[in-house]
């Protein structure tokens, strides 16, 4: 028997006979392979090396978790965080498959029993850090196993223009070189072209595969508003849709981390902080709370998150600005992963703009960086900036083209509105000049709006030509054009300065009015209306997937699943994912053997849950 892709799925050269689409069914209990996912596997099985790029939640560890199944050896797992190892290796065991991770967390007796356990073929994965891989020991190591295929996770670290660099990486292109013939699969949710480029280049992965998924995440509602009291702000999107559901916060600093997660707590949003300046131990236990609790929201700097594999968090919010588009995407992709509705939000200011630009300005990058991460930011900027659909905007960046507007983000839901702001322009950008472009917003909005003030006067700034000829707009809206002006690179903060604003050489034709401006108009209650919206959308996904009796059930069955992961002491998605539950609660099987038309339950989990499961369902039949 061959597949659609001419691989022959019951005998290989290498001897092994585990059909890839019965593993799918019986070991991880899904029907059918989804998207680009069934070319890949027969590819890897078949020996050949791939370049994956596909969404968060998209379906990527069954791209070299089947192979590694279905070859003879060990897969050797490259992947970043300890966190993730652990939560990808319990989810592993649950469904029956032997899978280990060798890392720093692990006591000497159990690490010496992993690799006891590898040298004896007794695993089907293991995973391990990049590091580690590469030790002189370790390698030799391996020189003595059987290897499957190595899967390279979170493979935009290779590149220094992506947004998680990790130079260990780099060193992984000798793979190919010293084990020969075996298949080398680099995987990836974040990266636009030119890093897609480096990752081909720097693992010497010449004749790999490109597999390129669309990066849409269509179930992610995203919003990015202006900071108005963000406090409020964050309340509202929490309360207003997500109270007691599970969600993540970003903030750029760590005092700003724990303050905000201190002020959720006293507003009754179950809430604790990580970053990378908290104790170890505490650091380690919230984390792991954050995983195995339902209805936590964590509120985080990006030290946290890479590579997370909790399913039902249901927002991500950023209260500062990500350092690039990338940045943003792969964080917003943290939500969502089940493939059920998720929303993000993401305010952002003037002062966000100065301070990322500062900061790379600062930083100790080479120029070439850092002239990219300059661009890369300016893209973001674009997207929050844009007047349009969010999500043409966002794939549109990752080479991808959204033929009509989505529907399911801030710019479609609550259209915004633009006008001609070619005058306001010339306003805003002559203010600078004529005060020698040695000043920041609030002084520039002063004189623009004729206040006379000590630093107007003493500077005489109160006779320049332009002082008081901007009142047609209030402070606020010139804050607003102030910072549009900046995205579009008609003007720019000062390297050598606190805020400073001065001209571009694009702003040149706009004085002369040789070219025109549209500028967006901010709406201080759009955020408000939006959450409306989002609200009222959400209620129409659920209501039409559960109806009153079907959420009575689905509540019980979480409830079941948090006592079995209790007693095991694994995140409760490692048990089951909400999909799983509402299928359950949906179709309502009355037999193990039912239980095969749910997705998610392989054999293993129908072995070990099904009783208890049936259980749950008889009472509330009744």
């Amino acid at each position: 028997m061959t597949d659609l892709y001419g691989l022959d799925l019951h005998t290989r050269d290498n001897g092994s006979s585990r059909v890839p689409l019965d593993i799918l069914r019986t070991v991880f209990g899904h029907k059918e392979f989804r998207g680009p996912q069934a070319e890949i596997v027969s590819h890897v099985v078949a020996g050949g090396d791939a370049i994956v790029l596909m969404p968060t939640g998209g379906g990527k560890s069954a791209c070299y978790q089947i192979p590694a199944l279905c070859r003879e050896g060990v897969g050797v797992v490259v992947s970043p965080l300890i966190a993730l190892m652990h939560d990808q290796v319990a989810a592993l065991r649950q469904v029956g498959i032997r899978a280990a991770a060798l890392n720093s967390s692990l006591s000497d007796q159990e690490r010496t029993e992993v690799r006891a356990d590898l040298r004896a073929g007794r695993l089907d994965l293991i995973y391990v850090a990049p590091e580690r891989l590469m030790l002189p020991s370790f390698l030799e190591f391996l020189d003595g196993a059987r290897i499957a295929l190595f899967a390279i996770d979170e493979a935009h670290c290779v590149s220094q223009w992506g947004h998680d660099f990790r130079p260990e990486y780099m060193k992984l292109e000798m793979l190919g070189e010293r084990f020969p013939g075996v298949p080398r699969i680099a995987l990836t949710a974040t990266a636009d072209p030119q890093t897609q480029q480096d990752i081909r280049r720097r693992l010497r992965l010449d004749n790999a595969r490109m597999f390129l998924s669309s990066f849409d995440r269509p179930n992610i509602r995203y919003a990015i508003t202006l900071k108005d009291e963000p406090r409020r702000q964050l309340l509202s999107f929490i309360a207003g849709a997500h109270k007691g559901e599970s969600g993540i916060v970003y903030c750029l600093s760590r005092a700003k981390v724990e303050d905000t997660a201190a002020w959720l707590s006293i507003q009754g949003i179950n809430a604790l902080p990580y970053h990378a300046g908290l104790d170890a131990a505490l650091r380690r236990r919230n984390q792991d709370a954050f995983l195995k609790t339902e209805g936590l929201v964590l509120v985080a700097t990006i030290a946290f998150g890479m590579g997370i594999d909790k399913p039902d968090v249901r927002f991500v919010a950023h209260l500062d600005l990500p350092g690039s588009l990338e940045a943003y995407y792969q964080e917003t992709g943290r939500a969502g992963r089940d493939g059920l509705p998720a929303e993000t939000l993401l305010l952002y200011g003037m002062q966000d703009l100065v301070l990322r630009r500062r900061m790379i300005d600062d930083g100790e990058a080479p120029e070439d960086v850092k002239r990219v991460e300059q661009s890369k930011l300016e893209a973001l900027l674009g997207i929050c900036e844009t007047a349009g659909c969010r999500r043409q905007a966002l794939l549109s960046h990752f080479g991808e083209t959204l033929a009509e507007p989505c529907g399911n983000c801030d710019g479609c839901l609550d259209p915004v509105e633009t006008f001609d702001g070619t005058v306001a322009a010339q306003k805003a950008i002559s203010a600078a000049v004529r005060t020698g472009q040695r000043y920041g917003v609030g002084h520039l909005i002063d004189v623009l709006l004729g206040v006379s003030n000590e630093k107007t006067v003493r500077q005489g700034h109160d006779s320049l030509p332009t002082f008081g000829i901007g009142k047609d707009f209030d402070r606020k809206e010139w804050s607003s054009i102030f910072r549009q002006l900046v995205v579009l690179g008609l003007m720019e903060v000062a390297h050598d300065s606190y805020g400073a604003l001065r001209a571009t050489e694009a702003a040149r034709p706009i004085l002369r009015g040789e070219k025109p401006v549209r500028l967006r108009r901010d709406k201080s209650s759009s955020l408000k209306r939006a959450l409306k919206t989002a609200v009222k959308a959400r209620a129409v996904d659920f209501a039409s997937t559960l109806a009153p009796e079907t959420a009575r059930i689905f509540e019980a069955l979480r409830a079941e699943r948090s006592k079995l992961a209790k007693e095991q002491s694994v995140p409760p998605y490692v048990i089951f994912h909400d999909s799983t539950l509402i299928a359950l609660a949906s179709r309502k099987p009355r037999t193990l053997d039912d239980f095969t038309d749910i997705p998610g339950m392989g054999q293993k989990k129908i072995e070990r849950y099904g009783a208890a499961v049936l259980a749950v369902l008889a009472a509330g039949a009744n």
